[in-house]
């Protein structure tokens, strides 16, 4: 598994012009509240990946076309777990995390086959936005996010 970590001054960089990525806006496909233990495991949430950004602009390792709003937005209270994000599609899909510190994490093929996965071994308490790619460019791709601790 290859999940890169992009530093934190990403957040502030320019593609065309505008911020990269805005995680002050509202997330396409909501946000949710979990906390260690959380049940059920995995929590899943029906996307559609992909947009009209390219993800690579966000440094070496990141891959794909992601839309400039997070697509999930997830609170998370830790515990002792680690803590686990994997997408499922019929398409190759990417991931780019923004942790609550504000590191940048993406991933193109760490679960095996054309699934991401992003994990998190000591994962922090706070907001993590999600972004799920896709790799050929395109969008509205029907995909399965899997958040797990397992």
């Amino acid at each position: 598994m290859k999940t890169t970590l992009i530093a934190g001054v990403i957040a502030a960089a320019v593609v065309g012009g505008a911020v990269a990525q805005d995680f002050s806006r509202n997330p396409a496909f909501g946000t949710y509240r979990l906390g260690a233990g959380f049940t059920p495991d995995p929590y899943t949430i029906n996307v559609r990946a992909g947009g009209q950004r390219n993800a690579g602009a966000l440094g070496s390792g990141c891959a794909g076309s992601i839309a400039n709003s997070p697509d999930v937005r997830l609170h998370y209270q830790s515990g002792s777990f680690p803590l686990s994000f994997r997408v499922r599609s019929g398409s190759d899909t990417t991931l780019v995390i923004n942790d609550p510190s504000g590191r940048w994490y993406c991933d193109d093929d760490g679960a095996g086959g054309l699934d991401p996965l992003v994990r998190f071994d000591s994962p922090q308490s706070g907001q993590y936005d999600v972004w799920i790619g896709h790799y050929e460019g395109g969008s509205g791709i029907r995909a399965r996010l899997e958040i797990t601790e397992y």
